[in-house]
Formats: structure tokens, sequence, C-alpha cells
């Protein structure tokens, strides 16, 4: 169950992304909202098993666009493309989509320094895991799916480095919670302690 979940809040008075129920509009049609996060749930757990058989190779950050067009391609016409309109949660706001230009290059730059990090230097490896997720989260740059997303790419970007990372085990909510968390919050320290205690050599 997704933690706080309902807590985003949009900006979207032409209904650029959904009709006037709130539903958002979808490839399959559906007009009701539970019916649609089941099919979505289907839909890009599927695509989520394929890419960890097959990663996407990452460029740069223009790389989660690719990412979020392969997980959602079944569901929504706009996967892949930069959101429209400004989100916040709990109260507090994502980034401004009219500066996603800059701040893409800002996290074009977290990605060369951790490249730069020794393989084995898996606290500093953490450490800067954890400025790019925090980066990247605070840009929500999608309508939905910006966490399948977001830890998608953090699992490829730790496979650069021989290392395995799952941000959401199977059966773990206290993870999936601290991840929350620690996103929402944008606490870097409580992101990299947890990235820390999740990654590994593959065996």
């Amino acid at each position: 169950m997704p933690f706080m979940e309902n807590d985003y809040q949009y900006i979207d008075p032409d209904y650029k992304y959904t009709g006037k129920s709130g539903v958002l509009r979808n490839l399959a049609n559906i007009e009701d909202g539970k019916v649609l996060l089941a099919y979505e749930s289907l839909k890009v757990s599927k695509r989520v098993e394929e890419l960890f058989e097959n990663p996407i190779k990452l460029k740069d950050a223009d790389s989660l666009l690719t990412i979020h067009h392969y997980l959602f391609q079944d569901v929504y016409e706009w996967a892949g493309k930069i959101r429209t309109v400004n989100i916040s949660k709990s109260g507090k706001p994502f980034f401004n989509g009219e500066r996603f230009n800059t701040a893409f290059q800002y996290v074009d730059n977290l990605i060369a320094e951790y490249r730069k990090i020794k393989e084995g230097d898996k606290r500093q490896l953490s450490n800067k895991l954890a400025e790019i997720l925090d980066s990247v989260n605070f840009l929500h740059p999608f309508r939905e799916g910006n966490g399948r997303t977001q830890r998608e790419f953090l699992r490829t970007l730790a496979l650069e480095k021989n290392l395995i990372l799952n941000l959401n085990p199977p059966d773990n909510q206290d993870v999936y919670n601290r991840y929350m968390l620690g996103t929402i919050n944008g606490d870097i320290e409580q992101l990299s302690k947890l990235i820390f205690e999740l990654i590994s050599q593959p065996n």
C-alpha cells in the first residue's frame, strides 16, 4: 500500500491529464480510479520485471524519460513526457516545471560526480546516490509514476558500480516507509543511510 498516497495536489485547471472525475486519462479508457490503479500496477509491474532482466543503459538525466516511457507505455499516452502541471505533496511544492532544463543539468553534474567515485567505496556511492535521489524526487518530472521511475533509475546507477539496490523490496513496508519519509522531507542523510544498508554485491 503506498505511503501517504493521497496527499498529492495538482494545479491543472484545464484538465490536461484528467477528466472532471479526476481519473487520469489512459490508453485503456478506464474511468474508475480503483480499476485504473490495479490495471496500472499490473502493467507496470510486468515492465519492471523486464527491466530487471534488461536494464536501460543510462546516459544522463534524460534517461529518466526513457525509463518512464518504458514503464508506463501501456497505460498513458504521455509516458516519457515531462509534466505540464505543477505538483505539491503534503503542502510542499515540487520543482516548478518551467525550469526543468536547468534542473536536469544539475542532475547531470551529480551523475558525473557519482561516476568518478571508486567502485568499492560504498559509503561515498551511497551518499551520492542519496543526493541524486533527493534531486530527482524534488524535480518530480512526471504527472504520475515518479517514484517507480526514480527507483529504477537509482537501481540502474548502482549496477554501473556492480551493486544491487532495491528501494522497494517485496513485503518490507519499513524500507518503503523510510524511503518515502526521506524523499518527502528531503532528508539526504536518512536516504544515504538507507541506501548504504540496502546496497550489496551480486551473488
